[in-house]
């Protein structure tokens, strides 16, 4: 449920409707939008007789304009809860604002010259984000598995030499306060998408977090896995569509771009498309990159490396150098066409 204040409530009239909220059992969520403030409250009101007994101990307060129930069963992600976009900011980079994020990368840090390199040519290419894998989830136990917090370390010197943040994935809620050390955007990988525990403790930091969407899960399976991290308090989570499986078997993945326009219709968090994983392929990144930037994606995560012949990880699907550099450029007109800023 959501409560809408009334034009001109201040800090004082939300203070005495959240008081209530809480001493109701419910954890109040407040939202200040341009013209209108709403308080969310997040709990189990499901049943009938709470929302009853809630919409009539609040309907008392001169102070709240209406009640609004929500249907779906993601409160906080949900755009009945936030009607205005929400532009999640890691440090001066914005990402679901008017300027397209991009992130770039290789699949894993190999070596401090390897992702040193590649920081340097991200920059000078114009992205902002450095990507890269410290600790690897791999459908193998034999292949490499990234060099853990050496490679987290290896990170940070990139970062500090080139000013990108940084975006590495973490897959164990016990490694989360170490990677978060580092990281200044905590990755949850496809196939975490639904480790819950993972979810929560991300959920408990004030770390921004990106998701990206399970090979098998529907849109409400992927909002509401972004659910349980806000739920615990960090509202600071960006989407990522990377491909789902189905019965193709030309490409790594089926790129879902549906999925833009459908998590903007039901959602006010960004959304970013990792054409990488999507194709497999890298001749197709680059043409999926601009259908991604035309239907409106608020960002890319591409895979960068300055030898993909010899990437211990997710070379066939990654740029070299020059071939990022004209992705960079190719999507320019895109971003143009979109509304978006490079």
């Amino acid at each position: 449920m959501i409560v809408v204040m009334k034009d001109g409530s201040d800090d004082q009239d939300i203070k005495k409707i959240t008081d209530r909220i809480e001493e109701m059992g419910y954890t109040p969520h407040v939202s200040r939008g341009e013209k209108k403030t709403i308080i969310g409250i997040i709990g189990d009101l499901n049943k009938d007789l709470n929302r009853e007994e809630v919409a009539q101990s609040l309907g008392a307060y001169s102070e709240i304009d209406r009640l609004v129930p929500i249907q779906e069963p993601y409160k906080l992600v949900g755009r009945s809860f936030k009607k205005e976009d929400t532009i999640v900011e890691v440090g001066d980079v914005k990402i679901g604002g008017k300027k397209l994020a991009v992130i770039g990368g290789p699949c894993s840090v190999e070596s401090e010259k390897q992702i040193v390199n590649t920081a340097r040519a991200v920059k000078k290419a114009g992205g902002q984000i450095l990507r890269g894998g410290a600790f690897k989830p791999r459908t193998s136990p034999y292949s490499f598995q990234g060099l853990l917090e050496k490679g987290l370390k290896l990170l940070k010197t990139a970062s500090e030499e080139t000013g990108l943040k940084i975006i590495t994935e973490v897959m164990d809620p016990r490694d989360v306060e170490l990677v978060a050390e580092y990281a200044d955007i905590l990755q949850i990988g496809a196939r975490n998408m639904q480790n819950f525990y993972l979810l929560k403790e991300i959920g408990k930091t004030e770390t921004p977090a990106m998701l990206k969407r399970g090979m098998n899960a529907t849109y409400k399976e992927f909002l509401m896995a972004a659910e349980y991290i806000m739920a615990e308090g960090n509202h600071d989570v960006i989407l990522c569509e990377r491909g789902i499986r189905t019965f193709e078997e030309y490409t790594r993945n089926t790129l879902d771009l549906l999925s833009i326009p459908i998590t903007e219709k039901l959602s006010h968090l960004p959304i970013i498309i990792d054409p990488s994983h999507g194709t497999g392929d890298w001749e197709l990144v680059n043409p999926a990159a601009r259908g991604a930037v035309a239907m409106g994606a608020d960002g890319l995560m591409i895979e960068v490396h300055p030898e993909p012949q010899k990437a211990l990880s997710d070379g066939q699907q990654s740029l070299d150098f020059e071939k990022f550099n004209q992705l960079m450029e190719d999507i320019k007109v895109f971003a143009d066409a979109a509304g978006r800023e490079i």
